[in-house]
């Protein structure tokens, strides 16, 4: 245990005497790694900032049905019976929530800041509603019931509230692959600096490797270092890059928030959590882990024993 020990001090040791030997290099190095590592941690944390969101919104199909304002109020209760006969007919399971214009317009004023606006109408220019709330196996006859509602006496309007919601979980499904393809493609990118970076070190210090192959250094012995010097420079690369996320947040925050105001929200983006961030770190040691393990094995099986 203790020889196990003090083979990877010492393999710690020439990785660091690797860097202090050309800072300059390894330097640039991390910075082309950390932006190659930027572009899908950029990607990772717009995606989680918006998962909640997403989330939050029911995909199940809701069908508002608007009714003309010339209808009377005594009319537009009755609409619920055949509205309601519409649904057992096409056997659609569904609550059926009638909301006045009265009530429509109080909710307006206390949620919105239109209250105002509303004040100097000199009345209600909303008219009576009905929300049907489906269940999320009868989205497949929304279209034809939507059709067939439209034909009721008093109908003006009949609109599916949560299509755009079906996009946007669609649009989020498109993302997340585009992001995992750019993580891969990217991932290969790092693999290949840091296997170029390794192999201009070991080239660097052919003669010392030859000196050591004499004097009995097995090749897992001269390895070590390397291996390291790859990891290092994974892990300084991932935390530059997460810098770098963290910082570009700050402006575009700002041009966020003005927009985000036009909207009455206050939604921003939040920078990675403790977890999130300490998993990509890992993968970024890997990632130069395996570029130092591919680049040593290669140069190393050309030089001579």
């Amino acid at each position: 245990m203790t020889n196990w020990f003090r083979q990877h001090m010492y393999a710690i040791n020439g990785a660091l005497k690797h860097l202090r030997a050309a800072p300059g290099n390894f330097l640039f190095n991390v910075l082309v790694v950390a932006i190659a590592l930027a572009l899908p941690i950029a990607g990772l944390t717009v995606i989680q900032n918006l998962r909640p969101i997403a989330s939050q919104l029911s995909i199940e199909p809701e069908i508002s049905i608007f009714l003309k304002t010339n209808v009377a109020s005594t009319d537009a209760a009755n609409l619920a019976a055949p509205i309601k006969r519409l649904l057992k007919d096409a056997k659609v399971n569904a609550k059926v929530n009638f909301v006045t214009k009265d009530k429509a317009l109080a909710s307006m004023e206390s949620t919105s800041s239109l209250a105002e606006v509303l004040s100097t109408l000199g009345g209600n220019p909303l008219p009576d509603a009905y929300v049907l709330a489906l269940s999320a196996d009868d989205a497949d006859k929304v279209e034809q019931l939507s059709a067939q509602l439209r034909g009721l006496d008093g109908v003006d309007v009949v609109q599916v509230d949560s299509a755009w919601v079906k996009r946007l979980a669609a649009l989020m499904h498109i993302l997340e692959l585009a992001l995992l393809f750019l993580a891969g493609t990217l991932g290969v990118v790092v693999i290949v600096v840091v296997f170029n970076a390794t192999r201009l070190q070991v080239l660097s210090h052919q003669a010392e490797i030859s000196v050591s192959r004499l004097l009995g250094a097995t090749n897992s012995f001269i390895h070590k270092p390397y291996y390291y010097t790859g990891a290092l420079m994974g892990i300084f690369s991932g935390l530059v890059a997460l810098g770098l996320v963290a910082l570009s947040l700050q402006p575009l925050n700002q041009a966020i928030a003005d927009f985000a105001k036009l909207y009455a929200s206050e939604f921003h983006l939040s920078p990675l959590g403790l977890l999130p961030s300490l998993a990509l770190l890992i993968v970024s040691k890997l990632l130069g882990w395996a570029g130092a393990y591919l680049s040593v094995r290669r140069q190393l099986a050309k030089l001579p024993q």
